[in-house]
């Protein structure tokens, strides 16, 4: 990507996880979350973990090389659970995480899976009490006819403990499956979407909640499309948006009334009659949509592309650009192997000007809004010595294939790139292959 000076390049930092080629379930990395700071990145996976990983902050020589990423916590956030009233097994998965911003000393994120979403509290503690009157440094509780003195009990310096504890469950307020959890920007409500409703909550009221969007018809068979997305914008608290899968995105505003069924905005671009096909339905489906940070745009993903809206114009995107196009003549094997249901994320960098996203043979496109250039380069463990430059690769659709270039036909549709996440200040990225983390880092020169 372009910046200031001429070309961007993004260097190998680290890689997480195991590196056997047989993947356990439970360690497919699920969803990825940088914090407000960046100091803190937070993955959760498929067996209903979450794990922290913390910026270490090292001094800046050499100057080429940023500080890493090392373990800071591991928790289980999720159990598996059974629903006896609809025999129906809940995964643990977590589908999405979400951080709150910082208030004391202590982190607080929230995380879902399909039913139950938890606020967890995460704390340093590095000192203990010593010196009770009544408790003998074991715990046990000594005979007060022997206590002849008092001392005044001292703290002193241990090894540093990292503590989650889950401080809320927010539960049984979903009849569908949870797909998008985002706080809101007054930082104490947050909403919660599954299919077919959308539910706000106080961060403090675990046992209540209010319905803000449903859509489910009377006549289920009269279903005709469901909620994919929701999130709310990043400065007015009265906003929010929901994707849908017909390729719809709505901007609801909770001061016109209670329930939000009545949108404000729709925006909606009209299909492109050449491109119809028996895909059309399936592919317009939004998987993502994210505000920018300073909220005046939206960017949406659907399978083929990314597109940004201004949230001022509702009749068509005003970038749009294609992440994989070479796939169009591939969706009726992608929909034999349901790789066209596959839902992947988008994300912004830290100043709007970049936007970042998924897609198959462990691939990650970004596109240059400023200076509408676009690359693809390729998280994989044989580009993985430390600082070493990402090559941009090419995908050849046809005809004679260059040098450099991948054909369509050898791209591997097993290794996809779903979750990515960027640094809310730093050129750091984070992108999640099946149940690897890769950090890559712009060069610095």
């Amino acid at each position: 990507m372009a910046g200031p000076g001429g070309d961007m390049q993004w260097c190998f930092s680290q890689v997480k996880g195991a590196i056997d080629d047989d993947v356990a379930e439970a360690d497919i990395i699920s969803t990825v979350e940088f914090n407000h700071t960046g100091e803190l990145l937070a993955t959760g996976d498929k067996g209903g973990r979450v794990v922290i990983f913390q910026q270490e902050i090292e001094n800046k020589n050499p100057p080429q090389f940023r500080s890493e990423y090392n373990v800071y916590s591991t928790f289980q956030s999720h159990e598996p659970e059974f629903d006896y009233l609809k025999s129906l097994e809940i995964e643990e998965k977590i589908n999405k995480i979400r951080w709150l911003p910082q208030k004391n000393a202590a982190q607080f994120l929230l995380s879902t899976n399909d039913k139950t979403i938890k606020l967890w509290k995460i704390s340093e503690r590095d000192k203990r009490p010593e010196g009770y009157n009544l408790k003998e440094e074991d715990g046990r509780y000594k005979d007060p006819n022997t206590i002849t003195s008092l001392q005044v009990p001292v703290l002193i310096p241990m090894d540093l403990m990292v503590e989650a504890s889950p401080r809320r469950v927010f539960a049984n307020a979903h009849t569908y499956h949870i797909n998008s959890i985002s706080v809101n920007s007054d930082n104490e409500t947050y909403l919660s979407a599954d299919d077919l409703r959308i539910n706000l909550w106080h961060l403090e009221i675990t046992d209540r909640s209010f319905n803000i969007v449903d859509i489910k018809p009377a006549n289920m068979e009269e279903l005709t499309e469901v909620i994919t997305a929701a999130e709310f914008h990043p400065h007015q608290c009265n906003t929010f948006v929901y994707s849908s899968s017909k390729g719809t995105i709505r901007l609801c505003d909770m001061r016109a009334s209670a329930l939000c069924d009545k949108h404000s905005k729709l925006f909606e671009e009209p299909e492109d009659p050449s491109n119809r096909s028996f895909f059309s339905e399936i592919i317009s489906s939004i998987s993502d949509v994210k505000f920018s940070h300073n909220g005046r745009y939206m960017m949406t993903r659907d399978y083929l592309s990314v597109k940004i809206w201004d949230l001022n114009m509702e009749s068509r995107p005003v970038e749009t650009y294609q992440v994989h196009e070479y796939l169009r003549s591939k969706l009726c094997s992608l929909y034999e192997n349901d790789c066209i249901f596959d839902k992947f994320e988008c994300c912004w960098n830290g100043n709007d000007s970049v936007v970042m996203t998924g897609s198959y043979n462990n691939f990650f496109r970004m596109f240059d809004r400023g200076q509408r250039r676009d690359v693809t380069l390729e998280a994989s463990r044989e580009n993985s010595k430390p600082m070493q430059v990402l090559k941009p690769r090419k995908v050849c659709a046809g005809g004679k294939r260059k040098k450099d270039e991948i054909s369509v036909d050898s791209l591997d549709f097993n290794k996809k790139i779903l979750h990515t996440a960027w640094h809310p200040q730093d050129n750091i990225i984070a992108v999640a292959t099946t149940n690897n983390l890769y950090i890559f880092q712009d060069k610095v020169n």
